[in-house]
């Protein structure tokens, strides 16, 4: 029998769940508030904040390391990839802590994963990566010709979404044309045909989201940067993880802001409002 730690660690959350072999024995969801990820100015500096808690929650649930036969956890930004299974190894490691292609938790679930199966003796994969690039080529390109458009998203969630409604609906996963919308800190929009993520509208340039700022008016965008007297990592970390509701509302929970809307506060409403319109408008824009 199979016994698999699944981990995927998320910007607002890390999720654990216990398979033996098919059937799931517990999942778990651990929500981080944005003040509780702001004091670490890198992902890496989370490292032992997740693996603890990872492991608190092992020992509660019970589940003793020395059965377990195997890791898969969220991959991180590596350079692009195919989608499917890969298996962590000191390379993917090192990448992922020194030279990730950029910031996001993601980058720590190869890293925990390896630090726990290592002591073991076990295999730890990655599977569907933040970075897999499937777009077709006429998709990456931009009006300058020194920036294209990357397939980077989330391509766990939305492809695990599409393979479902196709098994659901005894259908292949490559005969479906499908439009799979990730809700989460970050939220990304992807057309699946051909048994591929054919396009994405990531947060680069697509809705703002709980943490991230979206796609922004290019040329205020540009002005504010030159103006504000931030560096570009300064400014990458504002974009990316104290934008959208955070920005707005000093909140990275949509919880948080149903509760707000419940209180009758209006701009709280005009914000939530406006987040769920630009996830429309983005949606349309694959539905041509």
């Amino acid at each position: 029998m199979e016994k698999l730690l699944i981990l995927n660690p998320g910007s607002t959350s890390t999720k654990i769940a216990y398979y033996e072999d098919e059937q799931q024995i517990f999942v778990e969801s651990i929500s981080h508030s944005a003040d509780e990820i702001a004091k670490y100015d890198l992902i890496v500096d989370q490292y032992e904040f997740r693996k603890d808690m990872i492991m608190e929650v092992l020992k509660e649930k019970n589940v003793k390391l020395e059965d377990l036969t195997g890791i898969v956890a969220r991959g991180g930004l590596l350079p692009p990839l195919k989608a499917g299974a890969y298996r962590v190894n000191d390379d993917m490691v090192w990448q992922l802590k020194n030279k990730p292609a950029m910031e996001h938790a993601s980058n720590l679930g190869a890293v925990i994963a390896d630090a726990i199966a290592k002591p073991l003796g076990i295999p730890a994969f990655i599977y569907d990566g933040v970075t897999v690039d499937e777009m077709m080529p006429i998709l990456k390109i931009t009006g300058l010709k020194e920036i294209t458009r990357k397939g980077i998203g989330h391509n766990l969630n939305t492809r695990a979404a599409a393979m479902k409604y196709a098994r659901e609906n005894n259908k292949e996963y490559k005969d479906c044309k499908l439009i799979v919308v990730h809700l989460g800190g970050g939220i990304s929009v992807t057309l699946q045909y051909g048994g591929k993520v054919a396009d994405i509208i990531n947060d680069e340039d697509g809705p703002f989201a709980p943490e991230r700022a979206g796609g922004l008016p290019v040329q205020s965008l540009i002005k504010y940067f030159g103006e504000s007297g931030m560096t570009t990592k300064e400014m990458l970390k504002k974009m990316k993880s104290r934008g959208g509701l955070v920005a707005h509302l000093g909140v990275n929970d949509s919880r948080e802001v149903e509760k707000m809307l419940e209180n009758g506060d209006e701009h709280a409403k005009l914000i939530y409002d406006a987040m769920i319109l630009n996830v429309e408008r983005n949606i349309e824009k694959l539905s041509v």
